[in-house]
């Protein structure tokens, strides 16, 4: 059916488009911690900050907001696939916890190592694309097989709705969350941002849905230390 086909490219450029994002983010504070031993408070914060942007904007991908509800209406047969999908996110949700965990050891003076940061960042972003890749291996084949007839027309109108709604925001110029490279970081990381990263395509991830930032290519200065999330059925 052409509107399954629609739907799933539609979801498979959406699936790219935050690749990008994780690979940008994640290639980055690479390129920035690799010469340094210790960290400062303003780095986790810098960090633990994105980690949770990149997170949150998890949920309001069209796969999670209407493919997902429309499997689970389809057949009952789908726990088993969703489980392991959100196990992924429990994953990355415990590398947030870990970078939150470790900047409360930084008001404690206790010596901290970038190589830990890193780690939790590569396993961050190795459980979000290992979820991408479920997805669009085994999710996405289920839904050809689960949904049917008036529920892909069902599905299409939420994304022209959608769509519409990220236009509109645009023209607001509201906040997205994909990762952007920023402005040289406060204290330590001083290093030269390199000359050629790749930046992300637009994606989804706030309500707004990939609205343009309000001063492109500049990093949010670090926020206060948010609480450690929960993770999310």
């Amino acid at each position: 059916m052409l509107t399954a086909t629609y739907i799933l490219v539609s979801l498979s450029v959406e699936q790219a488009s935050i690749r990008m994002s994780l690979l940008a983010f994640q290639k980055y504070m690479h390129v920035q911690l690799r010469h340094q031993s210790r960290l400062s408070l303003a780095q986790l914060q810098y960090a633990g900050d994105w980690l949770n942007r990149l997170y949150q904007g998890g949920y309001w991908r069209k796969v999670e907001m209407y493919l997902i509800p429309a499997i689970r209406q389809a057949t009952p047969h789908a726990d088993g696939l969703l489980d392991e999908i959100n196990g992924l996110n429990h994953a990355a949700l415990e590398s947030i916890n870990v970078v939150q965990q470790r900047a409360g050891a930084a008001i404690d003076h206790s010596e901290l190592q970038a190589e830990q940061l890193c780690a939790a960042i590569d396993g961050f972003c190795a459980a979000l694309l290992e979820r991408l890749e479920k997805e669009e291996c085994e999710l996405f084949a289920l839904a050809r097989k689960v949904i049917v007839g008036e529920a892909w027309f069902a599905i299409a109108y939420q994304f022209l709705a959608h769509d519409a709604r990220a236009q509109e925001a645009r023209r607001d110029k509201a906040q997205v969350l994909p990762f952007v490279l920023p402005a040289p970081l406060p204290t330590s990381l001083s290093a030269a941002l390199p000359a050629s990263l790749p930046g992300p395509v637009p994606a989804p991830g706030t309500p707004a849905d990939g609205a343009e930032t309000a001063a492109q290519g500049s990093a949010p200065a670090p926020l206060a230390m948010p609480q450690p999330l929960r993770a999310r059925a």
